[in-house]
């Protein structure tokens, strides 16, 4: 009991609080303001939330929504500035991938995953036959997004989605999770006051968000419609595993591989996802972490999360299916690493850089001006660190005779000042 009542404060400062799964690829681990906060952010308020809220209501009919849903639903909604807040914070969020896996891969989420695992050994079982989906993987992902379902979110639905509709940055698509919302509860499947769940309208055990609770849920076992809020798990796991196999999960191979890369290694050809065969990796003297040689079949791609000074990945097409449910590479490996260790693997073999830091918002945007300034980058300076920035700074660690990992550190940083 010791050990859940750890895991679940730590949790209200991980999944169900914080990250909404598909289609929310801004994640981080840090607590969620409290939803009670009368900070008002920006120039929102709540007399201009229900001002939106009327103006909404038309195109929320319009979509097919009733009066009566519509005015039952949004009766009880209300400006979140905290929601907003929490928004804001994403682009400023920095944490490093070793920061991130320290608390998502803890030894109390390992332990709680195992006795998760034995509860709900049977219908991890059925649900890993009809699905073809790792059963591990399904319940590391449960226990990422909802501590194995102690901490589903306990905020207002509605009101979060209407809030960061009304706010405009990303409002069209809230605007959408928000009629999505509606045709959820016109269904019946939820009263209003139960659809609760994290900042960004995710909801329930596995963190749905409500269009993609339309498109992918399941109902497994019974009738009628999938519930993915209940105490019950049965069917937000079993959606967990639907969700994986449409985007393309193979049954029985893995996530990805722990390698170790030999002396002279080309780290150029690391981090663009383009997969060579497994014996062309062998050829070039990649082996697993023992030192053993890898399959002579199959087909893989080279990931460096932390540079050249950090562990090395092989990645596989299963690697793509997780990183649908949430397009972060440290949620990947987080999830696959998770899985392994419940399923009593061990500890990653290489150390992780611990001496570097994570650039700032307003660092990494400098970073992308000079490489602008560079003539090596070819996007805008936004502070997004995406395929564009890392293959600059790789031409700008080439044209420097610099290890060409493409990692955004503060010794490149300084490099290009």
């Amino acid at each position: 009991m010791i050990r859940y009542l750890r895991l679940a404060v730590l949790a209200l400062a991980l999944a169900a609080s914080g990250a909404a799964a598909q289609d929310m690829t801004e994640e981080s681990l840090d607590a969620v303001p409290s939803a009670g906060a009368t900070d008002v952010i920006e120039n929102g308020s709540e007399a201009g939330l229900q001002a939106w809220i009327a103006g909404f209501r038309g195109r929320a009919l319009a979509a097919g929504i009733s009066a009566a849903t519509f005015d039952q639903a949004m009766a009880g909604v209300h400006f979140l500035p905290a929601v907003i807040e929490r928004d804001r914070k994403q682009d400023e969020f920095t944490k490093t991938i070793w920061d991130y896996l320290d608390k998502a891969v803890s030894e109390d989420r390992i332990v709680a995953g195992q006795k998760a695992l034995k509860a709900h050994g049977p219908l991890l079982d059925q649900i890993e036959a009809r699905y073809g989906v790792d059963k591990h993987v399904v319940l590391a992902i449960w226990g990422l997004e909802s501590a194995y379902g102690l901490v589903r979110g306990d905020i207002d639905t509605p009101s979060a989605l209407a809030t960061l509709a009304y706010d405009t940055r990303r409002g069209a698509f809230f605007e959408g999770e928000l009629i999505a919302a509606l045709q959820i509860l016109q269904s019946g499947v939820v009263k209003p006051a139960a659809m609760l769940g994290s900042w960004a309208g995710a909801m329930g055990h596995t963190q749905f968000m409500p269009s993609s609770y339309l498109k992918l849920a399941v109902k497994f076992g019974g009738t009628g419609k999938p519930d993915v809020w209940s105490d019950d798990p049965s069917d937000a796991l079993a959606s967990t595993a639907a969700y994986l196999a449409n985007a393309g999960w193979k049954a029985g191979e893995r996530w990805g591989d722990e390698v170790h890369l030999p002396a002279g290694f080309d780290y150029s050809l690391a981090g663009d996802r383009t997969q060579k065969p497994l014996s062309t990796w062998a050829e070039m003297g990649v082996t697993r972490p023992d030192a053993t040689r890898l399959p002579a079949t199959g087909w893989a791609s080279l990931l460096l999360p932390a540079g050249a000074r950090g562990p090395a990945f092989l990645v596989y097409d299963n690697f793509a299916a997780i990183e649908a449910y949430n397009k972060a590479d440290a949620y990947v490996i987080a999830v696959g690493h998770l899985a392994d260790r419940i399923a009593g693997g061990a500890p990653f073999k290489a150390t992780w850089p611990r001496d570097l830091r994570a650039l700032t918002l307003e660092e990494r945007r400098e970073m992308q001006s000079l490489l602008l300034t560079a003539g090596v980058y070819a996007g805008t300076a936004d502070g997004k660190i995406g395929p564009l920035t890392v293959a600059a700074v790789k031409a700008f660690q080439r044209g420097h005779g610099l290890v060409p990992d493409g990692y955004p550190s503060l010794e490149i940083l300084q490099a290009l000042r």
